[in-house]
């Protein structure tokens, strides 16, 4: 008779072992983080599950435990995963890619076109890779890229060329969408192409080879007028 009893508290103290070392290794009862520490912990948390997983694959229940957050949280501030991509992109790159104004539009052109290089190239690079690939198959995701990401950065390039042309270093009539986006294009199809890191040759050749040709009030071939 005292043998099994023994057995049974031996069993007790493994049980409440094993729910110790549960609750160290289980996400949901570690403390949560709140306010700006919780923010940040869901954006690395997503921005780490895209390099992983990939958009396609994204799963609002492994960002939640990833940030040690509840799932109910996410949806409360985030209805959709593209939103919630939106923001943790946005949180990597705060102040987005800034066009620099240095007097001339080839260097202004080439600051540009280097920083938004080097958001590939840095620690987000799988991460917006996988991004960039879906938005081809997700039409609410290419939206929110479109509107979040691109149109800002078209409207900055824009901006330069506006300068060039009151300078006199550009054609008004380089001054579209078409040719602002040029680019950007070129940068982000030899990353999808190549992958990181995009050499800074391939931008300088960018800049020199193709946008400076078209932008110039004497196109190649044209003759001064």
């Amino acid at each position: 008779m005292g043998s099994p009893t023994a057995s049974s508290a031996d069993q007790h103290e493994v049980d409440e072992a094993a729910g110790a070392d549960s609750a160290i290794t289980d996400h949901r009862k570690s403390p949560r983080r709140r306010g700006d520490a919780l923010m940040a912990a869901i954006f690395e948390a997503t921005v780490a599950e895209l390099a992983e997983h990939g958009y396609a694959e994204l799963s609002m229940e492994r960002v939640a435990s990833r940030a040690r957050a509840s799932k109910g949280s996410l949806y409360r501030r985030w209805p959709s995963r593209a939103e919630l991509v939106g923001d943790a992109m946005q949180h990597q790159r705060p102040h987005g890619v800034e066009a620099p104004d240095t007097g001339n539009v080839h260097d202004d052109l080439l600051g540009y076109l280097r920083s938004f290089a080097a958001l590939f190239n840095g620690a987000t690079g799988d991460a917006v890779r996988g991004l960039i690939a879906e938005t081809y198959r997700d039409p609410e995701l290419n939206r929110m890229v479109r509107i979040r990401f691109i149109d800002p950065g078209l409207a900055q390039v824009l901006d330069v060329l506006r300068r060039g042309a009151v300078r006199g270093e550009v054609r008004p009539t380089a001054l579209t969408h078409r040719i602002a986006s040029v680019g950007t294009g070129l940068v982000r199809q030899h990353f999808m192409v190549y992958g990181a890191p995009i050499p800074d040759s391939v931008v300088v050749e960018i800049v020199d080879e193709v946008l400076m040709p078209i932008i110039s009030p004497s196109p190649p071939g044209t003759g001064a007028r």
